[in-house]
């Protein structure tokens, strides 16, 4: 939807929240953009006192403009934080106009800060969508987004180092045994090789095993003298 009024330095069309209304015209600061206007509501009346809309604008205490009549066009405006445009209070007048504080430029939505008490009852529960507060949004997301990157990262070096560490200590388990196994064939090499050298005849219970054995091939001399008898 959007409502195109040439005569008009604004038209109402589509923004974030909805409607809003926008600059068709250069629009200089201090000039007054429109007037937001409605039923005079009077809270000494209990009827009236009793009405309650999101359009109500409060010019005293006894005082409250209605705003929720379609021929009022301002209701159209939407809060914004940085604003480019302020509400001009006239209490006794009871009037209320909009009035640019910087220069706005065709295209640019026109806004203004419904205060403190509108914020908190209407846009805080539901989170203001102005274009400061998105920005301030997508610059938390943004910052979110790095903190998790940079956790991610941190734990995968955490990971990394700890395997590292782990190959590590397991590769000096396993050079251990191995140094252990080798020293222990080692030994194992030098017992046979001790037996080898008492099985030729080196050594044998502290006697020579040519000894040994030549005792008993060796004849006696009694046996010699018999065999010479005969």
């Amino acid at each position: 939807m959007t409502t195109s009024l040439s005569h008009k330095p604004y038209r109402v069309g589509r923004s974030r929240t909805g409607l809003g209304l926008f600059a068709t015209k250069p629009i200089k600061k201090g000039t007054k953009i429109i007037r937001y206007f409605g039923p005079l509501l009077d809270s000494k009346k209990k009827d009236e006192d009793a009405i309650e809309n999101k359009y109500l604008f409060e010019l005293t205490n006894r005082w409250t403009i209605d705003g929720s009549i379609r021929e009022n066009v301002a209701r159209y405006i939407n809060h914004a934080c940085r604003p480019n445009a302020e509400s001009d209070v006239k209490p006794r007048k009871r009037k209320v106009f909009i009035r640019a504080i910087k220069d706005i430029e065709p295209g640019d939505e026109i806004n203004y800060d419904y205060g403190t008490d509108y914020f908190k009852a209407y846009l805080k529960p539901i989170g203001c969508k102005c274009d400061a507060c998105e920005k301030k949004r997508k610059k938390q997301r943004a910052e979110a987004r790095a903190e998790r990157v940079r956790l991610k990262e941190k734990a995968e070096r955490k990971a990394k180092r700890e395997a590292e560490k782990l190959a590590e200590r397991r590769s000096k388990e396993r050079k251990a045994k191995a140094k252990k196994a080798a020293k222990a064939n080692g030994k194992v090499a030098n017992g046979n090789a001790l037996n080898g050298k008492a099985l030729n005849g080196k050594r044998l219970n502290g006697h020579s095993l040519t000894a040994a054995a030549g005792k008993r091939v060796a004849p006696s001399k009694r046996a010699a003298a018999r065999v010479l008898q005969a």
